[in-house]
């Protein structure tokens, strides 16, 4: 707008004095963290920025990049947009218990909550049911919690106490609770009806001629259901639809849902872990759906990581999160956007203060 100020570099004495206190709450968050996994036997990895394949999920978009070989010719690498291929890999290698401070990027991402850069920490457990991760994950948001000595999180009018028990709620009982649908009626198998969800969704949200099952249910999520998560308290929101959750093995008890869970403080989404899945011909199947999907919004798909599918096959049974690191520093520092908490945030000449 015209007559906004500028927002000074972010190495500016000034700005970087205001943004300190977050960046030394940071480091003791790290610190903390990295003790919690040595006490619980995890070892940390490194594994590789540059990939064959970024991820193969319909949404997320990856910065792209090409390599020069010692012959001259070129071969087109990614930035990754998580650390998950790779760890799976060291999984099917014999790794137990690998967690990593991970650099991710992504296209299409800049706000309050959003880098195209940031650090996200994942971690996996060989041979372990998806609820104990996420007991590992609220332990790892009480103890950033305790590292900074905050008492509260708050995020836009809304607060959540970290230590305190969390909420659990099913997807379908959320959307059932927030939205008045009958979510797991609209999914035959697994998959999803799309006439039936944009039938139960009418007057709820708007619904395009074009959208699918899965835009439909992210409307919901988004508008009725991600809002009301994490406010008193956390939030475990699991046993999501199987449409979405395209590396989570389905439950026993119900190929409608899949042991996939997001944990929320303040509406925030925090993490989004898995009960793993291990059938190297289902991960191809659903990979070239979503890749065929992106195809038709986006006129571009990603190559499959064959490599990985390899170690799919391979892999024990297992299961992993990903913790967005920098979402829970802010929350755990009293920041009030994400890029307070990074040493070196973008440069954003649009953005004034």
């Amino acid at each position: 707008m015209a007559g906004d100020k500028p927002i000074s570099p972010f190495w500016s004495r000034s700005r970087h004095l205001d943004r300190r206190p977050f960046l030394q709450a940071r480091g003791a968050i790290t610190g903390a963290l990295r003790g919690f996994f040595v006490e619980q036997g995890f070892i940390e990895v490194e594994t590789s920025i540059l990939q064959v394949s970024p991820g193969n999920e319909t949404h997320l978009h990856a910065p792209r990049t090409e390599i020069l070989r010692p012959d001259s010719s070129r071969a087109r690498r990614y930035l990754r947009t998580s650390p998950e291929f790779s760890c799976k890999k060291l999984l099917a290698a014999g790794e137990e218990r690998i967690f990593e401070f991970a650099r991710v990027f992504r296209d299409r991402e800049r706000g309050d909550l959003h880098l195209p850069e940031f650090t996200m920490l994942e971690w996996y457990r060989a041979g372990a049911p998806y609820d104990a991760i996420m007991t590992d994950t609220v332990v790892v948001i009480a103890r950033a919690a305790q590292a900074t000595g905050i008492g509260t999180f708050s995020f836009r009018g809304r607060t959540a106490d970290p230590f305190a028990e969390p909420e659990l709620l099913t997807v379908a009982g959320a959307f059932a609770r927030f939205a008045g649908i009958d979510l797991l009626s609209t999914i035959s198998g697994s998959e999803g009806n799309r006439a039936a969800l944009a039938e139960a969704a009418g007057g709820k949200v708007r619904v395009a001629g074009d959208d699918t099952w899965s835009d439909i249910f992210s409307k919901v999520l988004v508008e009725h259901v991600e809002p009301k998560l994490g406010q008193g308290r956390l939030t475990i929101l699991f046993e999501y639809p199987s449409p979405e959750a395209a590396l989570a093995r389905v439950t026993a008890g119900d190929v409608r849902v899949a042991e996939r869970f997001e944990v929320y403080a303040c509406g925030v989404e925090l993490a989004n872990g898995f009960g793993e899945l291990t059938d190297a011909a289902e991960q191809r199947k659903r990979f070239m759906g979503s890749m065929a999907e992106k195809q038709r919004r986006y006129g571009e798909a990603y190559p499959l990581d064959e490599d990985f599918l390899a170690a799919v096959a391979e892999m024990p049974e297992a299961s992993g999160v990903a913790l967005g690191f920098d979402r829970l520093v802010m929350l755990a520092s009293g920041a009030s956007r994400i890029d307070q908490v990074v040493w070196t945030p973008p440069a954003d000449e649009t953005l004034s203060e």
